[in-house]
């Protein structure tokens, strides 16, 4: 049965949630992120880069991907890439979470919405569509980004490698690819002017 709006009313108050859960990136204020900020600049960057990709994409397809990808987090919470890194025996374990929480979507949110939000999220997480390419591309070079913006002490040293990780997440689109290297140039001038030594981290 398809959600009346009694139930999308409960499905917004539920995913408030996403604006209390935090993420492991910090602000520029020294502030700690939310999932809700996140997904915000990640449907910025969809607006203002669609057109500068080689090939057209549909946008409110993009959009609703990006705002869709993370709210298993709901349910599941935030696991950052840095804490699978370091420990990839959680990758399992989160996948299921995650699988648990968007069928409980598509369950509350019933025929139409529920599918909707369903075969989105499998999309964004196939990486197989354009769209999805596009969203995920977004979702990584959004994190780099947002530490770049944020104070050095607040990053691990595995992130100093991770900034030369984004390169297979953007090589669908020269134009975006460029833009990544626009992002870690960025990386790469404060490192440098915090004493950070690039070339150890950028061969690793």
């Amino acid at each position: 049965m398809e959600a009346g709006l009694k139930e999308i009313l409960g499905f917004i108050t539920k995913a408030e949630k996403l604006k209390c859960e935090m993420r492991h990136s910090w602000l520029s204020d020294n502030r700690q992120e939310s999932v809700a900020e996140h997904t915000w600049r990640m449907a910025l960057m969809a607006i203002l880069l669609k057109d500068k990709l080689k090939s057209k994409v549909q946008l409110e397809k993009v959009l609703k991907m990006v705002i869709i990808h993370d709210i298993v987090e709901i349910e599941a919470g935030d696991v950052a890439a840095t804490t699978i890194i370091k420990d990839p025996s959680l990758k399992q374990s989160k996948h299921e979470k995650e699988i648990k929480a968007i069928e409980n979507v598509k369950q509350e949110l019933g025929q139409g919405l529920g599918d909707e939000f369903y075969d989105l999220w499998y999309e964004f997480e196939e990486k197989k569509t354009l769209e999805s390419k596009f969203a995920n591309a977004l979702d990584k070079l959004e994190v780099q980004i947002q530490h770049n913006h944020a104070p050095m002490d607040t990053w691990e040293e595995i992130e100093f490698s991770m900034v030369y990780m984004m390169g297979k997440h953007v090589s669908f689109d020269e134009n975006l690819a460029e833009f990544k290297d626009l992002v870690v140039n960025q990386a790469e001038e404060k490192m440098v002017k915090n004493g950070i030594p690039v070339e150890k981290y950028k061969l690793s």
